[in-house]
């Protein structure tokens, strides 16, 4: 898709979607709640200085990713990844003394969330998008919010534990994320031969594991809990953990805008420091979610770390 292409694909207008009765994932503005006034960034800042021109702070979402950005019944994002960008939010509207501040949601893929943000269509993007030093190169990221382990999903009947099982066969992943290049690397290392598929999305990925149309879903191993957690029936898979590496993932920003950046990690390691990240983590990945799944995972000793001292690297050995 060209970036003429993406600019010319802007958010409907409340009014139009009114008419058009488009689908509520498509835009959904709450308002955020007043906070005591604070210093206004904007005059070193684009992005904080369109927010304060036009009210309106856009947000890439993803609507499968499962727990940090998906809908609810009402079709309504939801997630970690989406309530940590709603305190960002509020940390926006309270620097640029804003009576009221318009959250503006807009769907975004794993293909085409970079371009989303490098363009000007969202102002940033709550999913679950790793941080790794070859997209630093395109974007920013804020201060780390997970550290994902790489994990294979197969059938139970199949029980693949590591790619070195899989030789030969397809593997599946989704296209636009970090673990289709490491798939490739690694098959190409260990002379594995896989057959690497690069789905359009999580959903359509794990679909080809239900329908035996790839052998194993190479993935974040709390995205393919949260899959198997929806799966029609859960029974008949299994998530092992593999040898590629652990990434960080964080909220990803346009690059050269270092006032916008500082004020989502200022409004993040707050949310750290006062110890509030472990109740938001408790909700969204230890707690029964609106769509009844149960992950219940501890936090890794990765992510406490990162809590205890914040980070924006992308490099994976960081996080060991």
């Amino acid at each position: 898709m060209s970036v003429n292409s993406l600019l010319a694909m802007k958010p409907v207008p409340t009014t139009v979607m009114k008419k058009a009765r488009l689908p509520l994932a498509m835009l959904a503005v709450v308002t955020v709640l007043a906070l005591p006034a604070g210093s206004a960034w904007a005059q070193d800042s684009a992005t904080l200085r369109k927010i304060k021109e036009t009210g309106v702070i856009t947000i890439g979402f993803r609507d499968k990713s499962i727990p940090f950005s998906f809908l609810d019944k009402q079709q309504r994002p939801i997630g970690y990844s989406i309530e940590l960008c709603e305190r960002v939010a509020a940390a926006v509207k309270n620097r640029l003394k804003l009576p009221v501040l318009e959250i503006m949601y807009r769907p975004v893929t794993a293909a085409n969330r970079m371009a989303f943000v490098a363009n000007d269509i969202v102002d940033i993007e709550c999913g679950s998008t790793s941080n790794t030093l070859e997209r630093q190169k395109e974007v920013a990221f804020s201060v780390t919010t997970f550290v994902s382990a790489s994990s294979l999903l197969s059938r139970k009947a199949n029980n693949y534990q590591s790619l070195a099982e899989l030789r030969g066969r397809t593997v599946v992943s989704t296209a636009g994320t970090t673990t289709v290049r490491t798939l490739q690397e690694s098959s190409r290392a260990q002379e594995l031969d896989l057959r690497i598929i690069a789905a359009k999305d999580h959903a359509d990925a794990f679909g080809m594991v239900e329908s035996d149309r790839a052998a194993a879903f190479a993935m974040d191993e709390v995205l393919l809990l949260g899959l198997v957690a929806t799966a029609a029936r859960p029974g008949d898979f299994v998530v092992h953990k593999s040898d590629l590496p652990q990434e960080p993932y964080g909220m990803v920003l346009r690059k050269r805008d270092p006032e916008f950046k500082r004020v989502v990690d200022e409004a993040l390691v707050e949310l750290f420091r006062s110890g509030e990240i472990y109740q938001i983590y408790r909700k969204w990945f230890q707690t029964p979610l609106p769509n009844r799944t149960d992950l219940q995972m501890p936090m890794s000793a990765a992510l406490r770390r990162v809590i205890n001292a914040p980070t924006d690297s992308g490099d994976p050995a960081d996080y060991r």
